[in-house]
């Protein structure tokens, strides 16, 4: 500032690039238009950089996806394997990693494939996950087939939250489905909400029937 309180004239500052910021914006951008929608030109633009500047910060398109990752799983719940019953403890870890991606859907085809070796936030969910299930008394061998079955169904589920509400309209074909017509207005009746009513009973039938396997072998 001059001694007369107007600003010098020259560059303006530039945006400050930290692994947080575009993390931030990387992952908002597939929020909003899916994978394909993330480039290092549109990222970049959103940050007010050039996109050589951005590569000062960031390698590739796949290290976004690592970061992402990250920030992502931070705000997944495992605390609750301290505290809880295994059963409890699996239905609250399964509610929070469903209703994290649940705001996040356009990411489920990404990170459901997306390699962990590059991911300590994530490796130390499953750590943690692992240890309770070894902790309970399952077989090491059945601990990551239970953990991918149980991953299946919160990131189907996920994707669940997004279905129409009329999904299951039957009106032009009542005639040819009868019970299933009378099924899904039974379910209108409860009032309830369909996708987290089922994903409560699946979620629950599903860490039964798992743990009661293992305790079986």
């Amino acid at each position: 500032m001059t001694e007369s309180g107007t600003r010098r004239a020259g560059r303006p500052r530039k945006a400050v690039l930290t692994r947080e910021r575009i993390t931030a914006n990387a992952l908002e951008l597939v929020s909003d238009g899916g994978y394909e929608s993330l480039t290092m030109q549109r990222l970049a633009k959103s940050l007010g950089v050039s996109p050589s500047a951005l590569y000062n910060h960031v390698d590739s398109k796949n290290d976004l996806m690592q970061w992402i990752q990250e920030l992502v799983m931070t705000d997944i719940d495992t605390t609750i394997f301290d505290t809880e019953p295994l059963t409890e403890a699996l239905m609250q870890w399964a509610t929070s990693y469903r209703n994290v991606f649940a705001r996040h859907i356009p990411l489920i085809p990404i990170i459901a494939v997306l390699p962990v070796s590059d991911s300590p936030r994530t490796l130390s969910m499953y750590e943690r996950v692992a240890e309770a299930l070894k902790d309970y008394g399952l077989a090491e061998n059945e601990i990551i087939p239970t953990i991918v079955a149980l991953e299946s169904f919160i990131f189907g589920s996920a994707m669940d939250t997004a279905a129409p509400h009329d999904i299951f309209d039957t009106t032009n074909h009542q005639d040819l489905t009868p019970h299933f017509t009378q099924a899904v207005a039974a379910q209108r009746k409860t009032q309830l909400n369909t996708s987290d009513d089922s994903f409560q009973r699946g979620l629950s039938a599903m860490i039964t029937g798992l743990l009661a396997k293992g305790n079986a072998s």
